[in-house]
């Protein structure tokens, strides 16, 4: 969800005022993807790199972030919402982990929608926690492990991996976000900052997503034989 920064930069507005939109937008796209059929909604709210961002912001942001949990979580769990909080929690305060504690324990029996958030997270961290969680429950396994070994273990064992994954704000990269589980995710980039994200821009990334062909490694002849053309967005 890139570009909250400039969007108010661009209106002369503090940057908080981006973020502070940027939230608006969450609870907009979670109600789009609920109406097209989407399962699976993850979002990258704030990474292990944002911490090096200017404290104030920083401070701001984990009062947005306590803020929305409290404003928020009942409405989710009103509409059968699941709420998960993936990264490292041990930099956030105990009033913090308090919410997400209770929002999670709150909606974990919703099926409608899986809403995941990352805070505090990296693909790299999550490939290393997962690597010493694996080896401390089995530590045989440090001779030898395939990817059946290390997939519990995982940040998000528990959702497939990602049909599409949507970049707003220019940038064409993926800022070690789901380093493992994007292996084979079609990528989107759109100049659309995430303030102006709506419907609109959410269709043509699925659009743009449904006229791709996905072969995993197989012939399209292949394909065509195994699985109707019309491939449904799980995950995003």
């Amino acid at each position: 969800m890139d570009g909250n920064g400039r969007w108010a930069k661009k209106r002369f507005l503090p940057r908080i005022a981006g973020h502070k939109r940027g939230v608006e937008i969450v609870r907009d796209m979670v109600k789009e993807c609920i109406e097209l059929g989407v399962e699976y909604l993850t979002l990258f709210a704030f990474s292990s790199e944002n911490w090096r961002r200017p404290p104030e912001e920083v401070s701001f942001l984990m009062g947005l972030f306590m803020a929305a949990l409290k404003n928020e979580v009942s409405k989710l769990h009103q509409n059968d919402i699941r709420l998960i909080m993936i990264g490292d929690r041990s930099r956030f305060d105990a009033a913090l982990l308090a919410e997400i504690d209770a929002a999670e324990k709150l909606t974990e029996a919703n099926t409608r929608l899986t809403l995941t958030i990352a805070a505090n997270y990296g693909g790299r961290w999550d490939m290393l926690q997962a690597v010493n969680r694996m080896l401390q429950a089995h530590p045989e396994l440090a001779a030898h492990c395939d990817e059946q070994d290390l997939a519990p273990y995982l940040a998000m064992h528990y959702a497939p991996e990602p049909d599409l994954f949507i970049r707003t704000g220019g940038e064409q990269r993926i800022s070690n976000f789901l380093l493992w589980q994007l292996a084979y995710t079609e990528l989107y980039f759109t100049d659309t900052l995430w303030p102006d994200f709506d419907s609109k821009a959410l269709n043509l990334a699925i659009q743009s997503f449904q006229q791709r062909e996905r072969r995993f490694g197989r012939t399209s002849e292949q394909l065509i034989s195994e699985h109707p053309k019309n491939e449904k967005l799980g995950h995003a």
